[in-house]
């Protein structure tokens, strides 16, 4: 197992910590690159939902992993997203520019909605986002002659430069550059002054304070910012679909949103890599499983969202720091063979004492 002494600030921020990881790193980017010539069609159409979750996933990480602010209407933003890029493209407007707009919408929807809801905490702030998405929902489903309503909005092919994105395979490495440049952004991100403070206050909003950190503030730009990264995954998830409806931004969609960088790992936006795959992966799963169900199990209505459900108990219970907390532990368990303790990642209490007074 390596250590890294640390001597100077540099060190401390530095992108890469050394060789190593520059060389796993490229080799996930040529993999990924290859992906599209070795295998199928279908499989690349999974592996661009996953992308576009990656980015949802990297403006989930931000606000509820690294701000510790919980939202349950995020399906509204990209709701905003994919609206704004279909009308937008039915003007004619260049797709790097309607991109962008969606992106800009979405984030000042964030901003405004924020302003006031992020003065909440807890169920309270819950409730407020999840409210908001009610209210979106219902915003497109009643502007029929801007939304189309429940008939909803029909996308074509992307045109890109010049370039016609009319396959899985462009369109795959369309968002994979996407996800490379949002990823980058949010990891120099939590490297500057701003990132640091939206992790003090994710551990104890009254010792950010007392350090000068404006709560409100830092909160409202965290919002700000997951609700642009998810307009832009709902442009792409525009796209990909090619016809949008309200239904397609319900409550559910905000819920399994929040969920997954809980099954993915809080604190890490490799958990929002893995809980994207996860999220994508487990419907195909149970599709799969169902030959090998009891029938009157197999023909149940609803039994994705119950397996879900109970897959999220389990890693609540057994598993909280999610699916990239456990790859942790069984690399650190190889690393330090034999010498692994087993309470090595024993919760500890994360607040400080000052928060016991509220």
């Amino acid at each position: 197992m390596r250590f890294y002494f640390k001597t100077d600030y540099a060190q401390d921020v530095r992108l890469f910590q050394d060789g190593v990881q520059v060389f796993w790193y490229v080799a996930l980017a040529a993999a990924l690159l290859a992906l599209p010539v070795l295998l199928p069609e279908y499989l690349i159409g999974q592996m661009v939902f996953i992308l576009i979750y990656c980015i949802i996933g990297a403006g989930m990480m931000l606000l509820i992993g690294y701000t510790g602010q919980i939202s349950l209407g995020h399906a509204a933003f990209l709701a905003v997203g994919a609206y704004t890029e279909a009308l937008l493209q039915a003007r004619g407007v260049p797709f790097a520019v309607s991109l962008s707009a969606a992106a800009l919408l979405s984030g000042v929807a964030g901003f405004i909605i924020g302003m006031p809801a992020l003065r909440l905490k807890g169920i309270y702030l819950a409730i407020a986002t999840m409210a908001f998405g009610f209210i979106v929902e219902e915003v497109i489903t009643r502007w029929e002659h801007v939304t189309g309503g429940n008939s909803g909005k029909q996308l074509k092919q992307i045109d890109f430069f010049g370039i016609a994105i009319d396959n899985d395979a462009r369109f795959y490495y369309l968002c994979l550059g996407l996800v490379a440049v949002i990823f980058l952004g949010m990891i120099n991100l939590m490297r500057s002054p701003t990132g640091r403070a939206f992790v003090a206050i994710r551990d104890s909003e009254i010792s950010a304070q007392s350090m000068g950190i404006h709560l409100a503030r830092y909160k409202t730009i965290s919002f700000a910012i997951s609700a642009a990264l998810t307009g832009v995954a709902g442009a792409l998830y525009a796209h990909k679909v090619q016809f949008i409806s309200p239904e397609q931004f319900n409550l559910l969609v905000s819920i399994e949103m929040a969920t997954l960088v809980f099954i993915g790992g809080l604190g890490s936006f490799h958990g929002a890599v893995f809980g994207a795959a996860f999220i994508i992966a487990l419907p195909q799963v149970i599709v799969f499983m169902k030959d090998y169900l009891p029938t009157a199990i197999a023909q149940q209505t609803g039994l994705q969202p119950t397996i879900f459900g109970l897959i999220l108990i389990a890693f609540l219970i057994f598993e909280p720091l999610g699916i990239y907390g456990r790859w942790v532990k069984i690399r650190t368990y190889f690393s330090l063979f034999p010498f692994y303790r087993g309470g090595m990642f024993r919760r500890q209490k994360a607040y400080m004492k000052s928060d016991r007074l509220k």
